[in-house]
């Protein structure tokens, strides 16, 4: 059995420039924990594969295509694969988001 602890995971080099912690990281998913301060947020990006977002604490506004939502904790939201999405801190408080991909991409995220 592999026990992770979030706050002993390295954090990764993104160009988000944010706390990125790869937690699982296999051929059939990639799994990764974000905090966001207040007024943070990711780029817009594409993902060649399918993502989930599960927020663990706060409420990101999260935005997918066309569409922005206010998600709040214990939600989980979809993004097909290549859609421009992204999600932000627009709060006063922290945010956490579980991201997974599945299977692992083997392309690499494309900024916009």
């Amino acid at each position: 059995m592999k026990i992770v602890k979030v706050s002993e995971t390295e954090i990764k080099q993104t160009p988000h420039q944010i706390d990125a912690r790869e937690l699982y990281n296999h051929d059939n998913a990639q799994v990764v924990h974000i905090t966001l301060k207040p007024g943070e947020s990711l780029k817009p990006h594409k993902t060649p594969v399918d993502v989930f977002f599960y927020v663990l604490e706060g409420s990101p506004d999260i935005f997918i295509g066309d569409k922005k939502q206010t998600v709040p904790q214990d939600h989980l939201v979809e993004s097909p694969k290549q859609i421009t999405h992204y999600f932000a801190n627009n709060t006063d408080h922290l945010v956490r988001v579980l991201v997974v991909k599945a299977p692992k991409p083997v392309e690499q995220t494309k900024l916009l």
